[in-house]
């Protein structure tokens, strides 16, 4: 009965002291990103009767069955699902407050109402060469502000193509490493630590990746992972160990696109998403800012046209260039502004043409055009906005269950010490107990 009752506490003092390992590696590895919580379970040890036996003999100790990791593959697809959608509705809520900020801090329509009020000044006094100044400068600053907000436009898509180029290099190095970490998982022991090591590392690979652009997974029988770009039906990323390569091209317009092996490829989900996405309506804001320049100019100089300067000669158009970028102011000097109808003398007060340039304008609203646009803008952020928060929520959501199952939590881990302390001193008690009635059985002997 001693040698029995000695292979029983030295089973569960082993037993004991594999799980209290266990639970100090999940303690150590609390804040690890992508750690997964691990659990010992335990079975009997039975030992099978012999001849003239029947049944098992139970009592015969404990075991370490296996280490179960904590992971949920439903959550964990959840999780890579809606923080992708985040990230995308992220990116792009990002990318439309750099337009915004581009077009506002520009002032440029400010600077369209002073030069509409500096033309209503000037209806007052058409000879008055301080306010023919007045709207020089006025004419200059509007231009200035168009120039400001087309260069800010561009610096907006030249940062939003290099994130999205940055993003695709992060992709193309976590589906290599992935496909490493496949190559490792086909070659791993089932239930060994390495194992659950690399089954981590997978899993946050995954996650990273879902965060760039919307994947799907099929986990294998060997728990490698095939990566999808997209839904089940998408263009493979990853597959055993062979990764894919993504790629970006940029349209002559600055909006970008991509391939997978040099094959058209479509993301509708991450942080390429969102600044594709980004890139899109920044090339119709810069379409709908040119068209307004456009119509600015088309407009004054087709009235200036008709009209008079201050000398008496034919008005000579008052802006160059074609659109936001390149609008420039085609003369310096006031008195080249056409106020007097066609044909009148030098010095003429008639300010006929100076109040058709004016009805011309009022009919191009540029400045109600430009107010409009702004406010397009900014519409599109608060609803953007809006379903960013929604998402943000959802994606905290599907993270908070399943760090339920896969996080560590330190209270339990700490119950868990205690008891699998008590565990063990109780065997080593159990120990001690048989080897005293051992002693003593040798002593009455």
């Amino acid at each position: 009965m001693a040698s029995d009752l000695l292979s029983i506490a030295k089973s569960g003092a082993r037993t004991a002291r594999i799980a209290l390992d266990i639970t100090a590696q999940n303690i150590a590895n609390a804040a690890t990103e992508g750690y997964v919580r691990r659990t010992a379970q335990l079975a009997e040890v039975a030992a099978s009767g012999g001849i003239g036996r029947t049944g098992d003999v139970s009592l015969s100790g404990v075991r370490l069955d296996r280490v179960v990791r904590n992971a949920d593959l439903f959550r964990q697809a959840e999780v890579r699902r809606t923080g992708s959608d985040e990230a995308r509705a992220g990116a792009e809520l990002a990318g439309l407050a750099g337009i915004e900020t581009a077009i506002e801090q520009s002032g440029t329509f400010p600077a369209i109402v002073r030069f509409e009020g500096a033309l209503q000044q000037l209806a007052l006094d058409p000879v008055n060469p301080s306010l023919r100044a007045a709207v020089i400068e006025q004419a200059s600053t509007m231009a200035r502000a168009l120039n400001l907000a087309s260069s800010g436009l561009e610096a907006e898509g030249e940062t939003f193509r290099f994130e999205a180029g940055d993003g695709v290099s992060q992709v193309n190095v976590l589906t290599a490493e992935l496909a490493r970490t496949n190559v490792r998982l086909s070659r791993s022991a089932d239930g060994s630590s390495d194992q659950s090591a690399l089954l981590d590392q997978r899993d946050l690979l995954l996650e990273r990746i879902s965060g760039h652009a919307g994947v799907t997974a099929s986990i294998q029988p060997d728990q490698t992972v095939d990566v999808r770009l997209g839904g089940s039906s998408g263009p493979l990323l990853v597959t055993g160990g062979t990764a894919g390569t993504l790629a970006m091209a940029t349209a002559p317009d600055g909006s970008i696109s991509f391939t997978l092996d040099s094959n058209p490829a479509t993301i509708n989900a991450g942080s390429l998403a969102g600044t594709a996405q980004a890139l899109t309506r920044l090339v119709a804001v810069r379409g709908s800012l040119d068209g307004i320049a456009a119509n600015l100019i088309s407009t004054l100089n087709t009235a200036q046209t008709a009209g008079s300067a201050l000398d008496g000669t034919p008005g000579q158009p008052l802006f160059a260039g074609s659109g936001a970028g390149n609008i420039v102011v085609a003369f310096s000097d006031g008195a080249l502004i056409a106020t007097a109808p066609a044909g009148a003398g030098a010095q003429s007060r008639d300010p006929g043409n100076l109040t058709a340039m004016r009805s011309a304008l009022s009919a191009a609203n540029p400045a109600g055009a430009m107010d409009a646009l702004i406010h397009d803008i900014s519409g599109a952020i608060n609803g953007r906005r809006v379903t960013h928060e929604a998402l943000s929520v959802i994606s905290q959501t599907a993270r908070t269950a399943l760090e339920a199952g896969a996080g560590v939590d330190l209270d339990a881990e700490a119950v868990n010490l205690v008891r699998f302390q008590q565990a063990f001193q109780a065997s080593g008690r159990v120990m001690q107990v048989a080897s005293d009635i051992f002693d003593t059985m040798l002593g009455i002997g």
